[in-house]
């Protein structure tokens, strides 16, 4: 598959539905695993990284779940390239970074990809909409036995999986999932949960990882530590995490709608009228915007709009997308027009957002004059 069918053809993920889709987006497994007789990648010369890569690549690409897939290593890919990569979570930012002695193997549907010399030797991830660990973790697991049964793993009967990071030792895995928590930021509890959240041993980061900002209201929650724990375990105390803060998010958007309705659809509709009609649009600004018209769309406040349209949005507007698709450097001033272009053109068809209260009165003015005749 070519770098270009595989910008053209959106993740089964960004268009599927799956379990609380309106505010858990992604479900993510990820596997750390290394090979023995082999340095990890950080301690290893770019000769022994470009000798493991040559070895391992074919060996992954040949993989049934990877036929037809995405295969390239990262010297042949622009800079530009890996970034729209990070931008699909489909490779790591730490792992762009990187050029000699590293690849990616992505499956056609973009539901696996596999990363080769990041950290570890194998950074392994399945993604599934929703909140669908489960499944994710069949796909990863799948191929993770594959590989096992043809390339020596390090592994310890003790320690379990040996990794380039202490944290990391054990199972190797790390679950975790993308929220969409607008109306707990907007009624200023999002601290209060995300708080209780690290208290249990869980991980909070943004949109692209540790140490990024929960831009557009998004939140990345997972675990910290993979020794002491089976597979099983972990994914069931993310599940159950996760099915709290849907709650309470649940519960903030039903007190938004009952206590804060004016409020609520002043942030709407200034979200949609910016959208629709401005001429200069950042990245923050855009994705905190499109976060509220999703919202609105959750809410039926704004009708006849399709969610995977927005979430669509939200990839086509980021830099590196911005940059592929003019085919050329963009400076950050051009790179705001464009994105406000492409963002008034997208949403052209969708009204502009319903007035409740509004709509509450006309209904019961109706009633009021049938009654009077």
């Amino acid at each position: 598959m070519r770098f270009t069918t595989l910008l053209k053809n959106p993740a089964d993920w960004m268009q599927g539905h799956g379990p609380h889709s309106e505010i858990v987006m992604t479900s993510r497994i990820r596997l750390a695993r290394n090979l023995r007789g082999w340095s990890f990648p950080g301690w290893s010369s770019e000769k022994q990284r470009v000798e493991l890569m040559n070895e391992v690549r074919p060996v992954v690409a040949d993989l049934p779940e990877m036929k037809d897939g995405f295969d390239e290593e990262y010297s042949n890919l622009t800079k530009t390239k890996k970034q729209v990569l990070v931008e699909r979570h489909l490779v790591s930012r730490e792992h762009a970074a990187r050029s000699t002695g590293c690849a990616v193997v992505i499956d056609r549907k973009q539901t696996l990809a596999i990363m080769v010399n990041e950290e570890d030797h194998f950074r392994m991830q399945g993604i599934r909409a929703g909140l669908d660990l489960r499944t994710a973790y069949e796909w990863v697991n799948r191929v993770d036995t594959e590989l096992e049964s043809v390339l020596p793993y390090a592994y310890d009967p003790r320690l379990g999986y040996l990794t380039a990071c202490p944290t990391n030792v054990g199972t190797g895995m790390r679950a975790s999932v993308m929220l969409h928590l607008p109306a707990l930021v907007l009624t200023e509890q999002i601290k209060q949960v995300m708080n209780a959240v690290t208290k249990i041993g869980l991980a909070v980061r943004g949109l692209y990882g540790e140490g990024t900002e929960a831009l557009g209201n998004l939140f990345q929650v997972s675990n910290q530590h993979t020794l002491g724990e089976t597979e099983t375990e972990l994914i069931s105390r993310i599940e159950g995490v996760a099915e709290h803060i849907v709650a309470a998010e649940n519960n903030a958007r039903e007190k938004l709608l009952h206590e804060s309705q004016i409020m609520l659809q002043d942030q709407v509709g200034r979200a949609y009228a910016t959208l629709r009609f401005a001429h200069i649009l950042n990245s923050k600004e855009a994705l905190n915007h499109l976060s509220l018209l999703r919202l609105g769309a959750d809410l039926d406040l704004v009708t006849e709009c399709d969610r995977s349209l927005l979430d669509m949005l939200l990839l086509e507007i980021q830099p590196a997308h911005l940059q592929l698709a003019a085919t050329r450097d963009l400076s950050p001033e051009e790179r705001d027009a464009r994105r406000a272009e492409i963002t008034r053109h997208r949403l052209q068809s969708v009204p502009e957002p319903r007035n409740v209260s509004l709509d509450k009165a006309d209904d019961s003015a109706t009633t009021s004059d049938s009654d009077d005749e």
